[in-house]
């Protein structure tokens, strides 16, 4: 089979496309010949050795994963056939993944392998952020700093399908058209002034604010949550990690909380299914996870790239096979 292999942390250029013996399952693992793999941050991180999980080299990276299972053991509840999500930290940018029956979920019939690889840890974390964490109820305003990325793509959707009203925030020019289009109430630069029309886009304060970007915008955007309300980190993908002045927490009397999805399925390992149950829900009723743009395998390093440098808007997925 081909994979993708990083062979040094080197970032994207430090992958290496490589004919690898075809896979063999063990004792009570799934074979998925895959289809279509996401690319996300944490990809990218991963290649240059600065993620939380770090494997030694070799390995093919890769960790949302739409297939069709190609053997499965007995009593594991799959059979040839059939069309699944795996939730792999690693082996997606491959031509086949080996699972174990708890890494699969099985893709909903409407959505098309590049649309299931792209529902993966990007929506998964939105709903984890909105529900679990913030605990958005329908009628509140949510901002969405970052929109014109994945997670940020991912948030607007599953805001609006939990009845939120929603602001996208967006650093890079020409995404209103497409941030509108996925159902953003309203768009805002994010150049001087964007505080002020954020405030007074919501009435005086967003419900639920929404940051996978982190860096300087940090403390403007704690002015902009409503008493009562909360704001989400996700990440940092500007590169900086702020600090809280707790004093503005205290007396506008807001919550600021985390939201790391990868830690917190390590000790609750049941959540992504509760998630993903929820998730096939929303697409039943008409949630569809865009794919703004693919790339062959043996392209992975340039969408690696173009996904570090911003060159992408809302969702790259590898195309495997047809």
């Amino acid at each position: 089979m081909k994979a993708q292999v990083l062979t040094a942390e080197s970032g994207p250029s430090g992958l290496e496309l490589q004919d690898l013996p075809a896979l063999e399952p063990g004792p009570g693992q799934v074979l998925i010949d895959v289809k279509s793999c996401g690319v996300c941050f944490p990809d990218v991180l991963m290649s240059q050795g600065k993620y939380q999980m770090r494997p030694p080299v070799p390995f093919t990276p890769g960790t949302e994963v739409a297939g069709v299972v190609a053997s499965a053991p007995e009593g594991s509840g799959y059979a040839a056939g059939d069309r699944v999500l795996v939730t792999s930290w690693l082996g997606g940018f491959a031509e086949q993944v080996l699972a174990v029956p708890e890494m699969l979920f099985r893709m909903p019939d409407s959505l098309s392998f590049d649309e299931g690889a792209a529902m993966g840890i990007n929506f998964q974390t939105a709903l984890f952020a909105l529900k679990m964490r913030a605990q958005t109820a329908p009628g509140e305003v949510v901002a969405v700093l970052g929109s014109a990325g994945g997670v940020g793509v991912a948030s607007i959707l599953v805001a609006k399908a939990m009845g939120a009203t929603v602001i996208a925030v967006v650093h890079r020019t020409g995404a209103e058209e497409m941030l509108r289009g996925l159902g953003a109430d309203e768009v805002v630069q994010l150049t001087d002034g964007w505080k002020d029309r954020v405030l007074e886009l919501s009435g005086g304060g967003v419900d639920v604010l929404i940051d996978p970007v982190g860096g300087e915008v940090f403390d403007e955007a704690l002015r902009t949550v409503a008493p009562d309300g909360r704001y989400v980190v996700i990440g940092f993908a500007a590169g900086g990690i702020p600090t809280v002045k707790l004093n503005r927490v205290l007396f506008r009397n807001v919550a600021v909380v985390g939201a790391a999805w990868g830690e917190y399925i390590r000790t609750h390992p049941d959540v992504p299914g509760l998630l993903h149950d929820e998730l096939v829900e929303m697409i039943d009723a008409g949630l569809r996870p865009p794919v703004n743009v693919t790339y062959p395998l043996a392209d992975l390093p340039t969408a690696l790239a173009d996904l570090a440098e911003g060159r992408v808007r809302g969702k790259a997925v590898i195309k495997i096979a047809d």
